[in-house]
């Protein structure tokens, strides 16, 4: 039988300086004129509040929030105080709320962090993927190595105490020596989090048309082994495939989609998704993509139903990238569906030592979390 979940909100802001060539996200380069930041928010208030009426969410309380895009630290302190205000006012913003925002270095301004920090803003997230300038530009971002540096201290002195830095490894023309390198000098400002994985060329990017030349597979596989044993070192346990954190550090958010839970997603391009125990229903929701679409008046928001089977594969493709794994009864009341009918095709894999089954648990083998991809591909 369906359970509610915890309840997150997941806030999307469009707009970065420059679209990265590698970045599959629903990101728009600044407009010349400028954003409409005080629009923009204005549109995000009356999203948020249609949100907050759907039926099915009741008087739920909402107990994490991230400001995603883009690149939210375009926008000023105060736009993220608004919205922030706007739960606190109606009551449904939990006092021990986990509250991130998204920033990069190249916008990074310490004003601006003591604000955000003083709006309520509790976990930062520092876009940082390198500190090396020769792999910043082949990655086009707007940052350098000395800016990326800036910003961590930054950060510190404004008071943030829970800090994600977001490195990439895998990069065009990067050694093994280069990748340790650079996740040996984040691990040196002591951040509680750290988020590590691998260059990937998606689709409709701008890599995926013209791809850089990037390390074989052996060098690849040598850093990452490399960087496993730095971050174990170091004290940061990996709890999911690319998240690592020191204890009782892990990104609640995250934990919590990964876990098949329920959030709010307000924003051009943004998903939600709300469970329903009285219709044993699942609904997600989508909004309009392009920022000028969100911008305009009125509610741009499709919803539909995820069916029993699309929620059995989507529980298990998220929850077995968890180390730990889940549970039969997670699984039960997070889909509503009896864990007897994928039991046989979870112990077919355990069979084959890439799944382990202990009473009641299941969680990827060592070798199983190495080959995740083809596990997902034969429970779809």
């Amino acid at each position: 039988m369906l359970e509610l979940p915890p309840l997150g909100l997941y806030v999307h802001i469009p707009w970065c300086v420059r679209k990265c060539p590698y970045c599959d996200f629903n990101s728009h380069e600044r407009p010349g004129e400028g954003i409409p930041e005080t629009e923009y928010v204005e549109s995000l208030e009356a999203d948020l509040k249609r949100e907050l009426a759907r039926g099915p969410l009741g008087t739920r309380v909402v107990e994490t929030v991230f400001f995603g895009g883009g690149t939210p630290s375009l926008f000023g302190p105060e736009s993220f105080e608004r919205l922030l205000d706007l739960l606190r006012t109606n009551g449904r913003l939990s006092r021990e709320a986990e509250i991130t925002l998204e920033a990069n270095p190249g916008t990074a301004e310490a004003a601006r962090f003591a604000g955000y920090r003083k709006a309520g803003i509790n976990r930062l997230s520092l876009g940082v993927q390198s500190f090396d300038d020769t792999a910043l530009a082949r990655l086009g971002r707007i940052h350098d190595g000395g800016e990326a540096l800036a910003a961590m201290d930054m950060a510190h002195e404004a008071g943030f105490d829970n800090i994600n830095i977001d490195l990439m490894f895998g990069l065009p023309g990067q050694t093994r020596e280069q990748a340790l390198s650079d996740l040996e000098t984040a691990i040196g400002f002591g951040p509680e989090h750290v988020s590590w994985y691998q260059l990937t060329l998606e689709p409709n990017t701008v890599f995926w048309r013209r791809p850089p030349v990037l390390p074989e597979e052996k060098s690849i596989d040598d850093m990452q082994e490399g960087g496993l044993e730095l971050l174990g070192r170091a004290g940061y346990g990996r709890y999911e495939i690319s998240a690592f954190a020191l204890d009782g550090r892990q990104c609640r958010h995250n934990m919590n989609y990964w876990a098949f839970g329920d959030y709010l997603g307000i924003g051009a391009g943004a998903h939600g998704k709300l469970t329903d125990p009285g219709s044993d229903r699942i609904l997600r929701t989508r909004k309009t993509r392009q920022p000028r679409h969100f911008l305009a008046p009125g509610d741009h928001t499709a919803a539909s139903e995820v069916h029993r089977r699309e929620r059995s594969l989507e529980f298990l493709m998220n929850a077995l990238r968890l180390r730990d794994g889940f549970s039969a009864d997670d699984f039960e009341s997070r889909t509503g569906i009896a864990f007897g009918t994928v039991k046989e095709k979870l112990e077919c894999l355990s069979s084959r030592e890439l799944l382990e089954l202990k009473g009641k648990r299941v969680r990827a083998t060592s070798k199983g979390y190495r080959l995740l991809d083809s596990i997902l591909g034969e429970l779809a």
